[in-house]
């Protein structure tokens, strides 16, 4: 796997030199992929924080926009630069939109096994900026790590090496856990539930259940949300703000009802938000499908919706019932931590993967 490096090649996790390379915010997926890798018992974790080769202003949206720019040549030579310094055996790019693919080549002759996760769709509907470099990048990985089915066709009609299906790599048991044993309604301020960002057509949905008077508690990026509700709706529902790590979570355990969403525009069989609830033991209630079904059993481990009508029963239903939203909260915790939905199972199988590739 190393073999240019003359090091021996890995032959288990205990063994692996990994560079990360993804946005570091501890506050972010990328800080929590960062510390489930740290929590692996790898030989070493390098992590390469991509945030800091963005630009600012004008400039920087236009170096986001076409990937070309001093900051974009500065991030292919540290990651080539890194790999050689601290002799890694493989490079994990957590959506590195800025990566050349002479630089996977470079590499790869050095031994380096890349792996590529992404969770948007860069071929779906949602028309995202930012994908030139990696539709040319995309061949040139080792493997692509893809969460929904769709991708695969799309992957391999564009080269992909090896793709490994996998839903999202989903929540992190150092973050999103149970409120304590003596939490009730007493301490629930949130009746129904949404914390997130107003994709698709989620206003409208969420405005129709505040006409029909479901008490709603909407948060997530103020100026987004301003603009997707009306005056009114907005004034009723929004509370909050954008929510992060222990806001995020505790803002779960205060909610009666947690909503989720799939975002259609990513063409996404579930919503990553699904397993984070579920973790931490909060009821959910989210949108009915194929892929939800297959994670969860319907009232008994979550609870789902096909329509608006639906949904509003399903409020009416559930609201008053403590006992029932209990038991079912508590069985989707347990589904959760029992079959691998947590973030170090699931990155523990790709790394797994990955050396059974690369003898």
């Amino acid at each position: 796997m190393a073999e240019s490096q003359h090091l021996p090649a890995p032959s288990s996790l205990a063994d692996l030199r990994v560079l990360f390379v993804s946005g570091l915010d501890p506050q972010y997926y990328g800080g929590f992929r960062l510390a489930t890798l740290r929590r692996l018992g790898l030989a070493a974790v390098v992590p390469l924080d991509q945030q800091s080769y963005a630009g600012v202003g004008l400039l920087g949206k236009i170096q986001f926009r076409t990937q070309i720019g001093v900051g974009v040549q500065r991030f292919n030579r540290d990651v080539l630069r890194l790999a050689r310094e601290h002799h890694v055996h493989l490079a994990w790019f957590d959506k590195a939109l800025s990566l050349w693919p002479g630089t996977l080549e470079s590499l790869r002759r050095m031994g380096v096994f890349t792996i590529d996760y992404v969770t948007d769709n860069c071929f779906g509907p949602r028309r995202d900026p930012g994908w030139r470099l990696y539709r040319k990048a995309l061949s040139h990985f080792d493997l692509s790590v893809v969460p929904r089915t769709v991708s695969e066709l799309d992957y391999q009609q564009h080269g992909a090496r090896n793709l490994m299906r996998l839903r999202f790599i989903a929540f992190d048991p150092a973050v999103h856990f149970p409120p304590p044993a003596t939490w009730s309604d007493a301490d629930r301020t949130r009746p129904v539930s949404f914390i997130g960002t107003p994709y698709d057509d989620r206003a409208a949905f969420l405005a129709n259940l505040s006409k029909a008077a479901v008490p709603l508690a909407i948060s997530g990026s103020e100026p987004h949300w301003r603009t997707a509700l009306s005056p009114e709706t907005f004034s009723a529902s929004f509370r909050d703000g954008e929510l992060k790590v222990s806001a995020y979570r505790e803002a779960l355990w205060r909610s009666k009802i947690n909503l989720a969403f799939v975002t259609r525009a990513n063409q996404d069989e579930v919503a990553h938000k699904s397993f984070e609830i579920a973790a931490c033991g909060a009821f959910l209630l989210a949108e009915r499908t194929p892929g939800h079904l297959a994670c969860f059993k319907e009232d008994e481990e979550a609870v789902f919706f096909s329509s608006l009508e639906e949904c509003i029963a399903k409020i009416q239903r559930y609201l008053p019932d403590e006992a029932a939203r209990a038991r079912i909260a508590a069985a989707g915790r347990h589904r959760a931590t029992t079959s691998g939905y947590d973030n170090d199972s699931m990155m523990r199988s790709v790394l797994e993967r990955a050396l059974t590739l690369g003898r």
